[in-house]
């Protein structure tokens, strides 16, 4: 393990931060970040930085953030940050490292800086156990350090002001939206999970970390939102909706919106769209500008886009999260009981049998007996190949359930499979399923 701080070339030193550095990180990261935003996207960011480093978090301390500092000039030059988090693969948790914050000067790149830090933030991560490390960014960037943009990331639909469903005359709102209390925290954390249900990919929040969304950011920080609860006529709890407390691009965003089980889509979301224009009305008056959309940043699939289809007229599409999985047997021996569960659902139920995959710098063995699945680390040869193969971390996209095996294949040449008993079982161990992750940050 890494001791810090290190002296690197040219009078820098490598080193973790402290709460001192709060203002000095948050100038720098607003600086590189949001360099061609305006002042409130920079001052949004500046916050974020500082509730990492300076303020209480549920799973972050400020020794968990980097720096490299110019001694020649006493100037941060380079940073990035991990945000430990949990999250879970078909209910299965696990931990998950997430970098964050990675900037620097544009006079000191191209040194290596930020390839030495996620040196040492790969080595944290292998020491708190976080078998996945994941992080939104630029295209390409982080593949050179073990990434893959491999599960989708953000999208997005917007509908306009004449879009907005409205009341019957003598209607009344038959559903109410108030700001959550921390007596809901419980109860928005069930509804969340139970929603979620349909992800893949789920990012697990006890307690503390529900605290935290709900009043432990400042209340501009960029990572903040507001909660809120739905309420039925009578006053029961029926869900809840997340939204930043600001306009973006002249429209009010929708972050999070989930019912509780039994509770009808189509009844509730018009109240939540309602809600959610004056929302935006009232922001926007408070910005000194305009609010002239509605948009729900709900992933790619969600029981709202079905109920509002016409209601929709432009799309984004998502786009990826990179992740790095370093030990692929390790990782694959955490979700076997969901391997096995919908290998037992398929038609090569109690299969027994073992196939190995040519990763071509490494491999995989897997060996099944009666349905019961172990993985082990193989070493391909020329010699011996493999049952199929998928170059780079393609893989990754696989397990991770973002794309199918053809998908793959029509991509990469190099990806194929010798036998159809091998497709039959990669198809029902790692079926296509999206998520749509809101992370800890």
């Amino acid at each position: 393990m890494t001791t810090l701080p290190i002296t690197l070339a040219d009078q820098l030193v490598l080193r973790c931060a402290t709460p001192a550095d709060a203002d000095a990180l948050a100038a720098f990261n607003a600086g590189i970040h949001a360099a061609e935003d305006p002042e409130p996207v920079k001052e949004r960011l500046a916050d974020w930085t500082r509730d990492l480093v300076s303020r209480p978090h549920p799973t972050v301390a400020p020794e968990d953030t980097l720096v490299v500092e110019d001694c020649a000039t006493g100037r941060i030059v380079s940073t990035t940050c991990l945000i430990s988090q949990t999250w879970t693969y078909a209910g299965i948790p696990f931990k998950v490292g997430r970098p964050e914050l990675v900037a620097t000067r544009a006079d000191y790149r191209n040194r290596g800086l930020v390839r030495r830090q996620f040196e040492i933030l790969h080595e944290w991560c292998a020491e708190r156990g976080q078998l996945v490390q994941a992080i939104t960014g630029i295209p390409w960037y982080y593949r050179q350090f073990g990434y893959e943009m491999t599960v989708n990331l953000g999208g997005t639909r917007i509908g306009f002001g004449h879009q907005v469903p409205g009341l019957k005359d003598g209607e009344t709102e038959p559903y109410s939206i108030r700001p959550a209390t921390p007596e809901d925290l419980a109860f928005i954390a069930e509804v969340d999970a139970f929603g979620h249900e349909r992800d893949l990919l789920y990012c697990q929040r006890d307690a503390a970390a529900w605290r935290y969304e709900l009043d432990g950011r400042q209340s501009r920080s960029m990572s903040h939102r507001v909660l809120a609860v739905i309420e039925a006529a009578e006053g029961e709890r029926v869900g809840y909706i997340a939204h930043p407390p600001y306009t973006m691009h002249n429209g009010q965003g929708l972050a999070a919106y989930e019912l509780k089980a039994g509770v009808s889509w189509l009844a509730v979301t018009p109240s939540v769209i309602r809600y959610l224009w004056a929302t935006g009305q009232t922001h926007a008056a408070a910005e000194g500008g305009t609010c002239g959309a509605w948009a729900l940043a709900l992933g790619e699939r969600h029981p709202a886009y079905q109920v509002l289809r016409g209601r929709l007229p432009v799309d984004w599409p998502p786009y990826a999260w990179y992740l790095r999985v370093p030990d692929l047997p390790a990782f694959l021996g955490v979700i076997t009981p969901v391997l096995e569960q919908r290998l037992a659902g398929s038609i090569a139920c109690g299969h027994t049998g073992e196939f190995r995959l040519n990763l071509y710098r490494s491999g995989l063995l897997f060996r099944f007996e009666s349905g019961a699945l172990t993985v082990a680390p193989w070493q391909p040869t020329p010699e011996s190949r493999g049952d199929g193969a998928f170059p780079d971390l393609t893989f990754l996209h696989l397990l991770f359930g973002h794309r199918t095996l053809d998908e793959i294949r029509q991509l990469r040449p190099d990806c194929y499979v010798d036998h159809d008993s091998v497709r039959v079982i990669l198809e029902a161990l790692f079926p296509k399923q999206v998520s749509d992750l809101w992370p800890m940050s």
